[in-house]
């Protein structure tokens, strides 16, 4: 009977032992800042291997206090959440067997090929987009990425702007106003367009043939070589926490090499101004110059703008395509982890601004190295002045230690 007992009681303290199981992430900030909503990552095998997880069973993941924070595994079987760890400190997160609450989707996106093969993404601060193969088709030019800006709320908005504008009731109706009261079909246009902020943002951003809000691009001699639309896309993680796109573009010719082909993988955080871009050109067979560019739209013939290379970012202050509406400022910048060779305004020609590129003025700059063989990393994004960040001091502020962070990413143990 006594080692009946004793069998049980040893059962019982190794069942207890495997149900209390914890997996301790410790995250540390060497920079003398807070990082507050920064997303680490844990990679998925490891913690499925500490807690011996079986493949039906789920987790939590807590904070030093006891609070749950939301998680998302990705397709790269990396386990995110997001810390908050104070200047020069640490920050204790556990992970346990559990069933977690559910998550709000905030970083998410979609390819919409009724509106010629859209690419759009968003999270709860900021929204963007890249242009697909039926837009070029149509002969339309517009290389660089698009900023829809967004205020009022957290929730995803754009597909709901995209269902009002392309309404094709709508759509049919606006047509046929046209045809005996311009000014009735203005006004129902208006009542639906995007392009008109109806309590939560708009898009007034104008992006034409350049490269926009912070595309990267190859440059011999000077010259940049514009990537037009993307061919092929992939969409990788879709939230809740990390919208993920790989897109895959048609061959380049740069110098002697007649089929360079970029790829882009391009992932936007919950809680973030700032997209992470990977890139790489198959087919390039020598190193060479990329630039990332910010389009300058100067009319009083000022641009706002910082280039700091040494720092590894760039900004400028866009005054939007309608500044006369009020539509506020929109902030735009990148930030580079490794180091970047020049970071300079470049200016088109008279002729080239009216005639190749829309009347823009030109680009800030930021030009490194890209070695064949090789991934190059940035970072790109942008705010508008009517909601979190209104000051262009607060978005230097901002980017410049973005900058500083992806140079010093947070030390993340587990055990």
């Amino acid at each position: 009977m006594k080692n009946i007992i004793s069998l049980f009681i040893l059962a019982f303290l190794f069942a207890s032992c495997n149900e209390s199981k914890t997996v301790t992430v410790t995250v540390s900030n060497t920079l003398p800042i807070d990082r507050v909503n920064e997303m680490v990552e844990v990679p998925m095998n490891e913690v499925v291997t500490l807690l011996q997880l079986a493949s039906h069973e789920q987790f939590v993941v807590n904070d030093a206090e006891g609070k749950e924070v939301a998680y998302q595994v990705t397709a790269g079987e990396q386990l995110i959440f997001p810390v908050a760890v104070a200047a020069n400190g640490t920050a204790t997160y556990t992970i346990q067997k559990g069933t977690p609450a559910d998550v709000q989707v905030i970083a998410c996106g979609k390819h919409y090929p009724e509106r010629v093969d859209d690419i759009a993404w968003e999270n709860d601060l900021v929204a963007f987009r890249a242009y697909g193969p039926a837009l070029q088709y149509k002969g339309e030019k517009a290389y660089g990425y698009d900023v829809w800006n967004k205020y009022n709320t957290s929730e995803p908005v754009v597909e709901a702007r995209y269902a009002m504008e392309l309404n094709p009731e709508t759509v049919a109706q606006i047509d046929s106003l046209k045809k005996v009261n311009p000014d009735a079909a203005a006004q129902l246009y208006a009542s639906v367009s995007y392009h008109v902020d109806h309590g939560n943002g708009m898009d007034c951003y104008k992006v034409g043939p350049t490269l926009g809000g912070g595309t990267a691009a190859l440059m011999v001699d000077g010259n940049i070589i514009y990537p037009y639309c993307y061919k092929n896309f992939e969409i990788l993680d879709n939230g809740p926490l990390r919208f993920t796109v790989k897109l895959e573009y048609n061959p380049l010719t740069v110098k002697d090499n007649s089929n360079v082909i970029e790829t882009r993988t391009i992932s936007l955080d919950a809680g973030s101004h700032m997209n992470k871009v990977v890139l790489s050109y198959a087919g390039l067979n020598e190193a060479t110059d990329v630039a990332t560019g910010l389009v300058l739209h100067e009319p009083d013939g000022v641009a706002v703008l910082k280039a700091e290379a040494g720092a590894g970012y760039i900004t400028y202050v866009d005054p939007t395509d309608n500044a006369a509406a009020g539509n506020g400022k929109i902030f735009v910048g990148a930030a580079f982890p490794n180091s970047v060779k020049e970071a300079k305004a470049l200016y088109f020609s008279k002729e080239e601004r009216e005639k190749e590129r829309g009347g823009a003025d030109g680009h800030v700059l930021a030009i490194s190295e890209y070695t064949p063989g090789s991934e190059y990393t940035y970072y790109f994004g942008s705010a508008w002045s009517k909601a979190a960040i209104s000051e262009i001091t607060a978005w230097n502020d901002y980017v410049a230690d973005f900058a500083k962070k992806v140079r010093n990413p947070l030390s993340v143990t587990i055990k």
